[in-house]
């Protein structure tokens, strides 16, 4: 595999793709830093055009295949991500595209590969669907058929991210990297390890779609009966024969983490970096926050691969993790039925310095006495603590609050 895939040939790729796509910076966390004990680095290859890294194994595939075959027109099956690189990626090269996806996908990520020129097709509910589809169309239609991850020219192009890395740190212990099919860690990896053997590389996949750890671990790709997780970008049934024999032979650690980790960690990204980030991007910066990661001493960079989220999934998002972390609490409250009770309640919440957002009054729930009246109360809190102050505050006062 090594030889298939080398340093030259990413080299070879950065140099094709050099006119296209941008240089991502590196930034330094200063927060995670001192939290962690480790200097640690955000890759921002959210901030890459069409929001991930995937325009750089896109645009090298389709630029070599323009000057080595003719080529009439595209088709791609992608969650949204690799069919946006591909969209745009043919635009530049004045090429007709096609990308199939699942009828779930985010309709941001639909509307963006149509900006970009691309023909939208929605079938199915999973990738799988997506790439019959995909490859009936490539055969009945001459299409070529563009793989988002099990392609050497794909892989050399997601490489060049290490690449850049090579280039913007002196030395690097350790790069964390978000996994699906696996070309980003496989393109990583053959190009640090070759120029730094000793560097650490570690994957993180979503804990329900983790295909490389269950193919790692069997010693062979076996596919998944379902691959379901918010990060969408990575949820991916089995990994491909290239990835695995390139994850097999560089990387050095497999991670998983669940869906509320990782909404946990877009939850920080936004709040605490101004990041905006897709879960397979936050994947990473999930496994640190969570303990998931056993870091070598050094630099640590953590690759956020791509940032294209649907906004209503973020206000989703966003209200879970403020639920989770005790800043926002929904309580029912039962008081009497008389005039200035309800006023009463809400005085004493306000005197423990939290605030309501929104109240439900309800004299028709069929487990009250007929002098009471069911109250349920949205409030905000700074915290778990905070919010357990209010909850003792109503106790003191002779309520029973429930949290519900």
């Amino acid at each position: 595999m090594n030889k298939m895939l080398d340093l030259a040939k990413i080299r070879a790729a950065a140099q094709v793709i050099k006119p296209v796509i941008k240089k991502t910076p590196l930034d330094f966390a200063s927060y995670l830093s001192e939290r962690c004990g480790r200097r640690i680095f955000f890759k921002l290859e959210n901030r890459q055009k069409t929001g991930s890294f995937k325009l750089r194994g896109a645009y090298h595939k389709l630029k070599r295949l323009t000057e080595t075959e003719e080529v009439r027109s595209v088709i791609t099956a992608s969650a949204g991500n690799h069919g946006q690189a591909v969209a745009y990626a043919a635009a530049l090269l004045n090429l007709p595209s096609t990308v199939v996806m699942p009828q779930s996908a985010a309709i941001t990520k639909i509307n963006a590969a149509k900006a970009y020129g691309a023909r939208v097709v929605l079938t199915g509910s999973s990738m799988d669907d997506c790439f019959a589809e995909a490859f009936q169309q490539h055969i009945e239609k001459d299409h070529h058929f563009i793989h988002a991850f099990d392609d050497l020219d794909i892989i050399a192009g997601q490489g060049t991210v290490g690449l850049e890395l090579l280039e913007q740190l002196d030395e690097t212990a350790c790069v964390v990297v978000p996994v699906g099919g696996g070309g980003l860690i496989g393109g990583i990896a053959a190009c640090l390890k070759e120029a730094s053997p000793a560097v650490k590389i570690i994957g993180v996949e979503a804990a329900g779609a983790a295909s490389m750890a269950n193919a790692v671990n069997l010693g062979r790709i076996e596919k998944l009966p379902l691959a379901a997780t918010i990060a969408d970008g990575i949820a991916i049934q089995q990994p491909g024969e290239l990835t695995f024999a390139l994850v097999q032979k560089y990387v050095d650690q497999l991670v998983t983490v669940p869906d509320e980790e990782i909404a946990d960690a877009i939850l920080f990204a936004l709040e605490k970096s101004k990041l905006v980030l897709e879960g397979a991007g936050a994947v990473t910066l999930a496994a640190l926050l969570h303990n998931h990661l056993e870091l070598p001493q050094g630099n640590t960079v953590l690759v956020l691969s791509g940032g294209n989220i649907d906004v209503n999934q973020i206000a989703r998002i966003i209200e879970r993790g403020l639920v989770r972390a005790g800043r926002r609490v929904r309580l029912r409250v039962i008081i009497p039925d008389l005039p200035g009770a309800l006023a009463e309640l809400m005085s004493i919440v306000a005197s423990a310095q939290a605030n309501i957002i929104e109240v439900y009054h309800n004299r028709l729930a069929l487990d009250l006495l007929l002098n009471s009246t069911e109250v349920i109360l949205n409030i905000e809190t700074r915290d778990q603590a905070h919010a357990c102050q209010v909850i003792g505050a109503l106790k003191r006062a002779g309520y029973e609050p429930d949290q519900i």
